[in-house]
């Protein structure tokens, strides 16, 4: 399956940020996370830190749900708290693509409208599928799986590589 890497940042940052909440929250780690994926503004108070922290651990519930109900249930969530309606922008020179809440608003209200409006997105071009939390014990990191088959069941090779010698090793 082939995405759109232009609707790809919101479903990125909500997987960056909601690794960031299970691994343990640094307000200059998420401030950079917003930069990275070119929030404006990407500076954070410490109010507006632990807002987005709070969100974030909300953002865990698409890539944790078992099945496209439940996930598309928690998106609608989000949407719902993070959302007042869609504008189209073309801002810095950029072709147009959508905002889910005013230019004006603050870095905390935009990431969450992006987050949110991504994974939906998101959602639609995937199925419902294809978020996915690590299935390695202990393992904080959500994903985006763009991967061929779409299987995806670890955030990373190592992650997978680690649970395989763990069975093995207890199989012997």
């Amino acid at each position: 399956m082939q995405f759109n890497h232009d609707n790809m940042t919101g479903p990125l940052l909500a997987g960056e940020l909601a690794s960031l909440a299970g691994r343990g929250w640094d307000t200059q780690a998420a401030a950079a996370a917003l930069h990275k994926f070119e929030v404006r503004d990407p500076a954070l108070s410490r109010a507006q830190s632990h807002q987005l922290l709070e969100w974030s651990h909300g953002l865990r519930e698409p890539f944790e749900a078992g099945d496209v109900e439940s996930t598309c249930a928690a998106i609608n969530c989000l949407l719902e708290a993070a959302t007042s309606r869609a504008f189209l922008s073309t801002h810095d020179g950029m072709k147009p693509h959508l905002h889910f809440t005013a230019d004006h608003d603050d870095a905390v209200a935009r990431t969450k409208a992006i987050t949110a409006g991504g994974l939906a997105i998101f959602a639609v071009e995937s199925a419902g599928g294809r978020l996915g939390a690590c299935n390695r014990h202990n393992c904080p990191e959500a994903f985006v799986d763009t991967s061929r088959n779409g299987r995806r069941a670890y955030c990373s090779a190592r992650c997978g590589n680690y649970e395989a010698v763990r069975r093995h090793r207890s199989a012997i």
